[in-house]
């Protein structure tokens, strides 16, 4: 009988075993799903492990009191924006010092918000139709409204501006164009006279580019990460040095608007101005135009003037109309 109790003590242990030894088999498939069960993000997908905010597109404007900015809130209702009024010291968001043009709006933005920065950002001015957005029509709306994240998140920068008319290939050739006393001679405002001083100024120790070169207008999109390449403490700096230079306003704006894609700020090349097709194309989605490196038919011209004419884009440079049907 004691034998027989023991037979019966050691299958029950051995069929406690086997269910436990069952258990963690059932555990394990649960938690580690085989090779083929994993989803392969595609090349446009958020990564599944994305940080809060990664998605999230916010709009640094700047602006002031005068402009018109309604069409942003108009139209673009899923970004938030945060505009900057740089006459208005009393404005919910402003600067310090209106010096620098939108350079001291872009750096005072970076700086206030370097720790809480969204996943995208757009650097933009305020009013909608400008001679330098790059559109047949002059309107920055169709090139928001069809900019392609994805790209964003592959270059890390990229200017809003694909055609080279104005900074491409080559705009500034800082050592050949020193002025060795700074003036602007009878020259229209360039930076190309104090490009290099300035540079060694903002960057002390970095050589000195040969040349510099990227399609204007100070518009632009950035990644988080990129702007986290750098310090907080170097965006200081260089609003400092604005607020500091000898260089007029107009001057130490015009400086930045040829730096922010280099001056180590967001890591391009020096000379950084991609092909006017394949910027198009990857930018805006606007792809099979008919484009040499420079540009592309029917997209950009060159205006007379630098202000359009009042009752743009409904009336054209010749106080004709054109026809223009006010859809956004």
């Amino acid at each position: 009988m004691a034998a027989l109790g023991r037979a019966r003590q050691r299958q029950r242990l051995v069929a406690t075993i086997l269910f436990l030894v069952f258990v963690l088999l059932l555990f394990h498939h649960a938690s580690f799903p085989s090779a083929g069960q994993y989803n392969t993000p595609s090349r446009n997908s958020a990564p599944t492990d994305a940080a809060p905010g990664d998605d999230e597109v916010e709009m640094v404007v700047a602006s002031m009191k005068r402009e018109n900015l309604t069409w942003l809130n108009d139209y673009l209702l899923d970004w938030k924006k945060n505009i900057y009024v740089v006459d208005d010291p009393t404005a919910p968001l402003t600067v310090e010092v209106n010096k620098g043009r939108e350079a001291m709006v872009f750096l005072t933005y970076i700086i206030d918000r370097y720790d809480s920065l969204p996943g995208n950002i757009i650097f933009h001015h305020a009013e909608r139709f400008q001679w330098h957005n790059d559109n047949p029509d002059y309107d920055a709306l169709p090139l928001l409204r069809s900019f392609r994240f994805e790209h964003l998140r592959d270059e890390g920068y990229v200017n809003l501006r694909c055609v080279w008319v104005l900074g491409c290939p080559v705009e500034i050739r800082p050592i050949d164009d020193e002025d060795s006393d700074g003036a602007r001679k009878a020259e229209p405002v360039t930076a190309k006279r104090v490009y290099k001083r300035a540079f060694e100024e903002l960057f002390p120790g970095q050589p000195v580019p040969e040349t510099i070169g990227v399609t204007c207008c100070s518009q632009f999109a950035v990644r988080r990460e990129t702007i986290w390449q750098r310090p907080r403490s170097d965006y200081v700096r260089y609003r400092e040095w604005l607020m500091s230079s000898s260089l007029a306003d107009d001057l130490s704006g015009r400086v930045l608007e040829y730096s922010w894609h280099k001056l180590v700020i967001f890591g391009k090349d020096p000379v950084h101005c991609p092909s006017a097709g394949e910027c198009y194309c990857q930018t805006y989605g606007l792809c099979g135009m008919e484009c040499d490196k420079a540009g592309c038919s029917g997209q950009y011209t060159l205006p007379p003037f630098s202000t359009l004419p009042q009752g743009w884009p409904k009336i054209g440079w010749d106080n004709e109309d054109r026809g223009w049907d006010g859809l956004p």
